[in-house]
Order: C-alpha cells, then structure tokens, then sequence
C-alpha cells in the first residue's frame, strides 16, 4: 500500500529543512522504507509527521527521533525561535534566560541549540555548564532574576525520552494561556534553517549551584543529623548535588548506588521511583548497610521517594507513597512553623484529603490545585509547603517553585532523625496521623495505552456511563471539566479520580479511602477495614477501566 501523498510530501519538506544531518538521515530512511511497502515504517513515519509536540503537564517530551513528533535539534529551534518570539510580545526582550539540561540523549546538543536561539534573538543567555538537576535550575530562575528558564529533560520518562520544560519569571513552570500562545509562535516559525542561531553565550560557573547548595542546606527544621541514609539516583543527574547537600546540611553517613548518570538509566524500561521493581537496588543497599531510611530521586532530581523499615521480624523495607510523605512533611512544616496563621498548605485533586485535615487541626489554609507543579507553585499568598501523590515536594517554596526532591530528601531525614532521637520513627508518625486525622488509604492504578488520545477515549465513556456504586456503596459522579479533563466518583468514606496522564500515554485513576478511628486502640482494626474497602474498591476499578 502506497503512503498518501500528503505524508510523503510533509516529511520531504521536513528532510529538506533539518538542521541536523543524522535526523535528516534518519527520517530519509524510514521515508524509503515506507514507499517500498513496508507497513511498520508507514506507520512510523505517519507517527513521527503527526506532530507537532505539544506543551503538556511539563512543557514538551517526546521520543528523540526525527520528525515534528519528536525531540530533535530542528523541533528544539522552531520551538525556542517560539518561546523568544512570545517573551518579546510579552515585553521581556532582551531578558535574562537561564538554560540548563540533565544527561539524556540529545540534552547537550538540544540546550546548546536553545542558547544559541535566544542568544541570537537579542537576550542575555546563561548556560548551566554542566548536567544538573531540574530544581537547579527553577532555583536560578527566581536567584538570577530570569525573565525564563529552559531545562532539557524527560524528568523520570523511558530512556529513549527526552523533554524541554520551561519556566516563566515567577520561577514556576507555564500555564494556559502560554502554552497555545507559545504553540501558535511556533507554528509561525516557517524554517528551522532560517531561524538564527548565536555561537556565543555566557556560560555559567557554579557559582548558582553554590548559591542552591546554601540554601537548601537551611531547610532541615530540627537539630538531630545522627541518622544514616541509603539514596539512588537512579543513574540520573542528582547524585552529585544532592551528595554535597546532604554534607553541608551536616548529614555525614550517606550511602549512594546507581549514582553515574547514564543516558539507558542502568538498563531500567521506566527510571521512575513509582514503578515497581524501580527502588529495589535501593532497597537492598538499604538492608546491607542497616540504614535508618532510604531515598530515591528521579533521574532529574526533582521527586523523592522514601523507604522505611517495615518493622517486620525478617527487616524488610517498603516504600512511603507519595500522599504518606506528603502527611508527614506536612504536618512537620506546620507543626515548626512559628506561626499558622495565614500560612497556606496545597495538594491537587487526586491527591490525600489528609493534609486538608492537617492543615484544619493547625488552623492554616489549605487548598487543591489541579494536578502539576505549574498549578501548586501558584496556589496562592504565604504558601509553605506544597504536595502532590506523584512524589512530588516542595518544602521551600519561597526559593524553589517547583517540586524538589533534593530540599524534600534534606527534610525528610531531619525529620526521621529527630524522630530517631526521640526513640520514635516515620510509620509511628503515621499512626499519629491516622490516629487524629483517620486511617486515608491511597492507590493509584495506571494503565498504559497506545496513545494519549486513547486515555481521553476512556474517560469520556466513563463520564457517559458512570458506574452506580463502588464497593457496593451509592456513587455519584463529579465531572471536573471545564477545570480539567477528568472526573470524580463519590461514595461514603470512598473517592476515585479517573484522568489521562499529562506526561505519558496512560489512563490514571487515584483512589481513596478514608476510615474514622474511634479510638487511639483501635488503629489496627481501622486499617485492617479501610484495606478491605480498598481491595473491594480497587476491584471495582479495575473492572471499571478494563485493566
């Protein structure tokens, strides 16, 4: 069967407009392969020509490959030549733009090109000079004064991934209008060729890094550092910078593995803390060296997950969930905040309710954001602490808005050494909530489809047919648009939030059950009841999403 003509037109006029002669290589060969018949390279070139990439949950991501639909350096130069256009119609021309990038396939080459497209176009350019986590960069944006930061990363996607966030001068990642504003730029840029591109910009010295360092070394709230730590990096960017963070903050007995950036993540289909199997390796070093608690960033550094002895007579490990460290950093923020009065707390919809009762019991403000650091940065006035269940943390929002998982890990382990000191530990710290606050049992079910058109696909049915009961309780259906592309079922003590994901081609449904304790002995049998509605209601979801 012959390609449409269209197609093979499109991707001869992309060919002929690449910057990059491996790409233009590369696509010319799947080009051939596809007029010679071949149905697999038909459907390849019809994906990679289906773009353009649009700005999602976390601005662009995509496979590096060839193509519109792809991360390449020609997708990297129409896009900047967007963004420069956009800053100028917003009266920052000439500004300050910071540019950084992890260690994935293409990020040296990619930041390079945005630094030479913005230097061209008449801005004061400054380069991270080396591979660095994301919150470094968010960091430097608001330290600088930046008009706009650029961060080339894929955060925790496949290997084969890579992205490019951006920041505006609020040190907060972008929200609508920007993102059709920026895309509509874009689709004026009419030739990669002829977007200018400068060979000389300001390379940054690590004299902005030195300034993160000193400041994320203040975050840890109490005194106690006698605690020894296991941390992974997942063979992404954070080893070195979270290493020097944990020393200066005066944590000493830090015990690193999977360390050394690596563009194939040590092997690992999916290098995020989530997954299972992920923090195994972790884990393990965790048991060997007797750790007190276990960190895992993702390969960008701005999530952390934290393990914990699970207090079984064999020493076993399990990993918090988002939503549990979420509670116990909530809960510590207000309770050594000197004072609660008018300070904000936030989470997002598919959240923990937890910290709502956390913040209510403190007499501080709470609200919910939609899901994504673009939206939590950005919920509102005297904002100390923020959250979401994707492991996503922010402690020290008046200097990074944004999650960081390097300024959470640091007062993460303040915390469970104080708590060492004091004879207790993190899970004692969640009986204490659970105790106050009632049992709130989260899980998140993630399907993964062929396309994030196909996640929307299944929402839409689900709000057409919503089911009458979950765990054979009455429900009732909340449809969050226009808000956001999602909905909410409802039933006593039980909540799910069904969405697509953002960042990824899956369908995400977050569930939650909540469980009163009548009384301080009666903490196992509420857990025990709260994990039986969990399963009955998983199982409803289940059947629900067809997985």
């Amino acid at each position: 069967m012959s390609i449409p003509a269209e197609l093979r037109d499109a991707a001869y006029r992309w060919i002929a407009d690449d910057i990059d002669e491996a790409t233009k290589a590369e696509l010319q060969q799947v080009l051939a392969r596809a007029l010679g018949g071949d149905p697999a390279a038909r459907d390849d070139l019809a994906d990679r020509m289906a773009g353009p990439l649009k700005f999602g949950t976390a601005g662009l991501r995509g496979p590096v490959r060839a193509g519109p639909n792809g991360m390449n350096r020609a997708v990297v130069v129409r896009t900047t030549a967007g963004v420069a256009s956009w800053l100028q119609a917003n009266g920052h021309g000439g500004g300050l733009v910071v540019v950084g990038r992890d260690a994935r396939r293409g990020s040296e080459a990619f930041a390079a090109d945005a630094a030479g497209v913005l230097a061209a176009a008449g801005f004061d350019v400054r380069l991270l000079s080396r591979p660095l986590p994301t919150p470094v960069l968010a960091f430097a944006v608001r330290h600088l004064g930046a008009v706009a930061g650029i961060q080339i990363t894929a955060s925790h996607n496949p290997a084969p991934d890579n992205g490019y966030k951006l920041y505006d001068a609020s040190g907060a990642q972008i929200i609508p209008p920007a993102d059709t504003e920026i895309e509509a730029a874009i689709a004026e840029v009419s030739s990669a060729h002829a977007v200018p591109r400068a060979t000389t910009y300001q390379t940054l010295a690590d004299d902005v890094v030195e300034a993160y360092l000193e400041q994320v070394a203040q975050v840890p709230r109490l005194s106690a550092r006698d605690i020894r730590i296991a941390v992974t990096a997942l063979h992404g960017v954070g080893a070195q910078t979270a290493a020097e963070a944990f020393r200066r903050a005066g944590f000493t007995d830090v015990h690193f593995t999977q360390d050394t950036p690596d563009p194939d993540f040590g092997g690992m289909t999916f290098p995020n803390p989530e997954e299972p199997g992920a923090c195994d390796e972790l884990l393990a070093l965790a048991r060997r060296i007797d750790a007190d608690i276990a960190i895992a960033f993702d390969p960008d550094a701005d999530r952390c997950a934290v393990g914990v002895p699970d207090g079984s007579a064999d020493g076993g490990w399990r990993m918090l969930s988002g939503d549990e460290t979420g509670g116990l950093l909530g809960e510590h923020v207000l309770a050594t905040e000197p004072t609660t009065e008018g300070v904000l707390v936030a989470t997002t919809i598919v959240s923990s309710s937890l910290l709502k009762s956390i913040a209510a019991a403190h007499g501080a403000q709470y609200t919910e954001t939609l899901t994504g650091f673009k939206w939590l940065a950005r919920a509102g006035d005297n904002l100390v602490f923020a959250y979401e269940e994707a492991l996503g943390l922010c402690v020290d929002p008046a200097a990074v808005r944004d999650k960081d998982g390097i300024s959470a890990a640091l007062m993460v382990a303040g915390l469970a050494a104080a708590r060492k000191a004091a004879g207790s530990s993190l899970l004692e710290g969640l009986d204490e909530l659970a105790r106050r606050h009632g049992v709130h049992l989260t899980q998140q079910i993630s399907i993964r489809l062929g396309s994030p058109a196909q996640a929307a696909e299944r929402v839409a049915q689900l709000r057409a047919e919503p089911p009458a009961t979950l765990a054979g309780t009455p429900a009732e259906l909340d449809d969050l648009r226009p808000r956001t592309d999602g909905i909410r079922l409802l039933a006593d003590g039980l909540r799910v939030v069904v969405r697509p994901s953002g960042t990824e081609p899956k369908l995400k449904a977050y569930l939650q059950v909540v469980q009163p304790v009548p009384a301080d002995d009666q903490l196992a049998a509420s857990r025990r009841e709260a994990e039986r509605k969990m399963s009955a209601l998983r199982a409803d979801v289940r059947q629900l999403l067809g997985a």
